[in-house]
């Protein structure tokens, strides 16, 4: 049933390797693509498989979307297997009016696009019986007709073509007659009759005969005629025409009426058996509707218009007949010539519905054909584009084009194309048509999102409540759909990556940005984030911007001393004073720290309570407490301040103080005071009752450990020079130096001393500094409430010793005024204490102060974390020494002494200070350790 190329190949050794061959040169030796079909094929018949002709597989049949077209469309595409199935009834005898029958089609295949040309020829079968026009022929014959004159019979006609066409013609038996086939020089037969003897009127006027015409199919059909034969007197001459054949062009714009020709035939006979007349002899229906004969001249004239597309020639056969009935024939050709009477057609036979917008130039969008049914060169089309358009045609075969792209497409400019294309033939005058179709361009991830801003500064306030919005980043993206919508996210920040969720959060479809948190600006001043705008395209583009957020400061925190503090059981620290010192003189300092920022850390001190109103001044921004006057005799030697520091925050957040101040020339002096100083009350009683009772019971533990080991020593030596504090001998010594551990802002001064065994005499003697006395091994405990004097049982060789006075501090702990930085006090040293302008210096030195304090406040780290660290290096860790911070210990004063804290170099490598002995004292309660 199907046919291919191969069919016209010829034989030979080529054959073996032709199957093989023939995928690789298909499209240049097979096309077009042949298929042989026969007529009236049932629907949905396989006329052959073209996907495994065209070299496609069963996938690419449908994702290549194979299909077929024509004018009309008999044949359609099986999507599963590819088959080119039968799609309408075929006729060949309605379809093709020529005796060769091919239909032409044009399968269509995308992703490329492409077009081939197919070819169905359309085998006859014997689907039609051989038919006359007449089915009673009526023929006057003359008597004296000799034998062997014959009598053109009308033929049949059977538009079977072949095997399947008219083949013969039979008579039915008779004696008077036989059949003779004869051809015409189209290749047709018609029959005549022969007069097989001579005819007697009076005998048998009339004959009746059957004629018979037959095909060559198998089985063959026929058709029948009867034949009524009428004896007449004697007409032995027939008329003869002027030429056989007549030939004749005419245009097809002749309007109807318009004289073809004229068909002339003369009879020799004389009379009546001479006159003549002519009539269309087998001719088509088509023909007689177009023309008409008149019967008694023989002119051929229209009568109908004519149609050069339709019919381009017309054959018709004519008869003449005199009265005798004798008979001849002629053949008429008329040619139709053509005029350009048809503009052209633009016939679309395929169009890229999505057009992507990157497509390069050259890409196929469309596949178009024109058609002009005018002949030569009224039939010769010409396209033409419109003007603007990124398009252009290319002429792929005849009458086969191409419409690509041209140029680039951006579809964010312009989204569609009106696109006309117009067809001109070379007609005189020319005629032309026009198509206008819509091509959509299909957009492309082609544009990233775009921040409306280069970079984001937000400012957010601290203690903000979570879950709020801080911020809003917003992108746009001109790309359509999925390529346009934008999500965002956080890629980056400054902070740790395992802390940003719980600091903030951001909305991937607002791009709103939440606190997750409330912000405090003591532990984070700013921070940035990087944050994404996203599309949604494949592959998906992006954009960064960044995000710096600024958490402002706002006045929750009061201010807290650092210096005079409370120790744990409540008890207040106590300074000296002299008794001769002088208006000015200063008398100790109260530090103090705000954790804020800013005006919220400006501190200012104020005296809301004192014993004696006149006798000291407090310094407004400084926090130093000098003498105003001297000590009066009527004044009391104990003085009681109460402090009061607000910050600078509206409204202001405040801390107080209280100084214990006493006036005494020495330590002896101070002493009998604080004795008679009632311990503090507690409010939590029961928790403190436990904690004393715990501690009591440890310390009883220890003294009778350390008693039972001194006893075992002492036993065991065998030196009887030996001494110990239990005898008569004091010795003491006393020295500036640095213990490992204190906190709180207090001084870093601590006393070691040796009393007498002689409990009797209180009276306290200070001994000079002694090289050979051994280091103390316990410290001043800053913590406590009351001043620990730490009594070490040391042996000495030379308890003798004289007491002397003990000496002065050491200048090495002053520090320059220029040395001092600007928390508490400022460094020009007034009393309006100028806010330092440095914001930097300010916040570090806070810092570092609060950082100190906090240490300070739990017990599990001191200050002393290690020579030249400030105990700095437990929480920073061991690179952070005091090289790297500025020293806050200026803030310390030594009472009775314009002496501070040194930042000397051989302290912080852990040097003792040379010379020079403290007067600070704590009051308080005693403990060992």
């Amino acid at each position: 049933m199907g046919g291919s190329c191969a069919q016209r190949r010829g034989a030979g050794r080529l054959q073996v390797l032709f199957p093989f061959l023939l995928p690789l040169f298909y499209r240049a030796f097979c096309e077009p693509i042949r298929y042989s079909i026969p007529e009236e094929l049932a629907k949905g018949s396989v006329v052959g498989n073209l996907a495994k002709d065209l070299g496609l597989s069963v996938l690419e049949v449908s994702s290549r979307k194979l299909r077929v077209s024509a004018e009309k469309l008999l044949f359609s595409i099986d999507a599963e297997s590819g088959d080119l199935l039968v799609k309408d009834r075929i006729d060949r005898e309605q379809i093709c009016k020529e005796r060769r029958c091919e239909l032409q089609l044009e399968a269509v295949v995308e992703n490329p696009l492409n077009v081939f040309h197919i070819i169905v020829a359309v085998d006859d079968i014997n689907d039609h019986a051989p038919q006359f026009h007449k089915d009673e022929i009526n023929i006057e014959i003359s008597e004296s007709v000799s034998p062997g004159m014959g009598t053109i019979l009308d033929s049949a006609k059977d538009p079977d073509i072949g095997m399947n066409s008219l083949n013969k013609y039979q008579l039915s038996p008779n004696e008077y007659f036989s059949l003779v086939v004869k051809d015409n020089p189209d290749g047709g037969k018609y029959p005549e009759l022969v007069l097989k003897k001579n005819l007697d009127r009076e005998m048998q006027s009339t004959h009746h005969l059957v004629l018979t015409a037959l095909d060559g199919g198998d089985p063959p059909q026929s058709g029948t005629a009867q034949i009524r034969i009428l004896v007449v007197d004697a007409n032995d001459n027939p008329p003869v025409f002027s030429q056989d054949v007549y030939r004749v062009s005419i245009p097809e714009g002749v309007p109807p009426g318009t004289s073809v020709l004229r068909v002339s035939a003369s009879d020799q006979d004389e009379g009546f058996n001479a006159e003549v007349t002519y009539s269309f002899l087998g001719v088509a229906d088509k023909a007689q509707r177009v023309f008409s004969l008149d019967s008694a001249t023989g002119t051929i004239i229209t009568h109908q218009p004519l149609d050069f597309e339709e019919v381009d020639r017309y054959i018709m056969d004519v008869e003449a007949k005199d009265r005798g009935s004798l008979s001849t024939r002629c053949r008429v050709i008329i040619e139709v010539l053509d005029e350009n009477d048809n503009s052209p057609e633009i016939i679309i036979t395929s169009l890229s519905d999505q057009i992507l917008e990157d497509s390069r130039p050259g890409v196929v969008v469309a596949l178009f054909k024109t058609r002009d049914r005018d002949s030569r060169e009224n039939g010769e089309v010409t396209c033409n584009l419109g003007r603007n358009v990124p398009f252009k045609i290319h002429s792929s075969s005849s009458n086969y084009y191409k419409l690509v792209t041209d140029a680039a497409l951006d579809r964010e400019q312009t989204p569609e194309y009106n696109v006309t294309i117009t067809a001109f033939d070379r007609g005189k005058p020319p005629l032309s048509s026009s198509t206008t179709f819509t091509l959509h361009i299909t957009d492309v991830n082609d544009n990233a999102p775009v921040f409306q801003e280069s970079a984001y500064l937000v400012h957010v306030p601290e203690n903000n409540p979570p879950g709020a919005s801080i911020a809003q980043v917003s992108a746009s993206d001109p790309d359509l759909g999925p390529n346009g919508h934008v999500s965002y996210s956080i890629v980056a920040s400054d902070l740790e990556p395992g802390a940003l969720s719980s600091y903030v959060s951001v909305s991937a479809q607002s791009g709103v940005v939440f606190a997750q948190r409330a912000f405090d600006h003591e532990q984070l001043r700013a921070f940035e984030l990087t944050l994404q705008a996203r599309d949604q395209g494949s592959p998906a583009l992006s954009a960064n911007v960044s995000l710096r957020v600024l958490v402002g400061d706002r006045n929750d925190n009061a201010p807290r001393v650092l210096y005079p503090a409370l120790g744990p059981d409540g008890s207040a620290l106590f300074d000296t004073v002299p008794r001769a010192a002088q208006p000015g003189y200063l008398v100790t300092k109260v530090v103090a720290v705000d954790a804020d920022s800013g005006h919220n850390a400006w501190l200012s001190y104020h005296v809301l309570q004192a014993s004696e109103p006149g006798l000291f001044s407090l310094g407004l921004r400084t926090g130093e407490v000098r003498t105003a006057r001297a000590l009066g005799e009527r004044d009391a030697a104990r003085q009681r301040l109460l402090v009061a520091v607000r910050d600078g925050g509206k409204p202001p957040l405040s801390a107080t103080a209280t100084l214990l101040l006493v006036f005494a020339d020495s330590l002896q002096e101070a002493l009998p005071d604080l004795s008679d100083r009632p311990t503090p009350s507690e409010p939590q009683a029961e928790l403190k009752f436990y904690l004393v009772v715990a501690l009591a019971l440890i310390s009883v533990l220890f003294l009778l450990a350390v008693i039972l080991a001194i006893a075992l020593r002492l036993r065991s030596s065998s030196s009887p020079a030996t001494g110990s504090c239990f005898g008569s001998t004091l010795c003491s010594k006393s020295g500036p130096e640095i213990p490992p551990n204190y906190s709180e802002g207090t001084l870093p001064y601590a006393y070691n001393l040796c009393v007498p065994g002689d409990q009797t005499n209180p009276e306290f003697n200070f001994l000079m500094s002694a090289d050979h006395c051994p280091a103390p091994k316990d410290t001043l405990n800053k913590d406590s409430s009351l001043a620990l004097l730490a009594s070490i049982l040391t042996p000495s060789v030379e308890a003798d010793k004289i007491f002397k006075q003990q000496a002065p501090p050491n200048t090495d702990w002053r520090f320059s005024q220029a040395q001092r930085p600007g928390t508490s006090g400022s460094q020009n040293g007034d009393e309006t204490g100028t806010w330092p302008n440095n914001q930097f210096d300010t916040e570090m030195l806070q810092a570092m102060i609060l950082a100190s304090a906090s240490e300070a406040a739990d017990g599990s780290s001191t200050l002393g974390g290690g020579a030249g660290t400030m105990g700095l290096s437990a929480r920073y860790g061991p690179q952070f020494t005091l090289q790297h911070v500025p020293d806050y210990r200026q803030n310390v004063y030594i009472p009775g002494s314009n002496a501070t804290l040194t930042n000397a170099a051989g302290k912080r490598d852990g040097k003792a200070p040379a010379g020079g002995n403290g007067n600070k004292k704590k009051s308080g309660k005693k403990e060992k350790k």
